[in-house]
């Protein structure tokens, strides 16, 4: 009796260990798939954001958004150039969670636009207003093969995000 006692003693400790090993890796398991959801969704957050910035520092958004009727070249150019740095600045942490080729695509974005303000805002006169700099801009845009350059990074994160679904 002593020994079948202990044979049903063992067995019991045996499927109660098994069963307590399996329940910490199940545990584990949905722990880890929970962190990996979060993980994803604060990915997919961060390019939504990108979007909404790749959008907000388009050339042709950003003077339509601050378009001043009495400022001069020199100062539409100086208001363009701030709101643009404010803008991708602000945006600065979401790096952490998108892929290099989208950070750097819109990055390429922010310093092309920032070229093509202060190059057109050399070539204008002193006396130039910010009407004549957003004029000339926006003929620019709509002559230039850069003027798509919002779309195809739109399009870069787009196709990143699309990855993660």
């Amino acid at each position: 009796m002593d020994s079948s006692y202990l044979f049903i003693a063992s067995i019991t400790i045996f499927i109660l260990g098994s069963f307590y090993v399996w329940l910490r890796f199940f545990k584990q398991e949905t722990k880890r798939e929970l962190a990996s959801d979060h993980t994803k969704q604060m990915q997919l957050q961060a390019y939504e954001r990108l979007t909404v910035l790749c959008n907000r520092i388009a050339l042709n958004n950003l003077i339509s958004r601050l378009n001043v009727s009495d400022a001069t070249a020199r100062d539409m150019q100086m208001l363009l150039l701030q709101a643009i740095r404010e803008e991708f600045d602000y945006n600065l942490s979401q790096q952490i969670y998108v892929s290099a080729d989208a950070w750097n695509a819109l990055k390429n974005l922010k310093d092309q636009n920032m070229l093509i303000i202060n190059q057109i805002a050399s070539s204008l006169p002193d006396h130039a207003t910010g009407g004549d700099l957003n004029k000339i801009i926006l003929d620019f845009l709509m002559n230039d093969k850069r003027g798509s350059l919002p779309e195809l990074v739109s399009s870069v994160i787009a196709d990143e995000a699309k990855k993660l679904m």
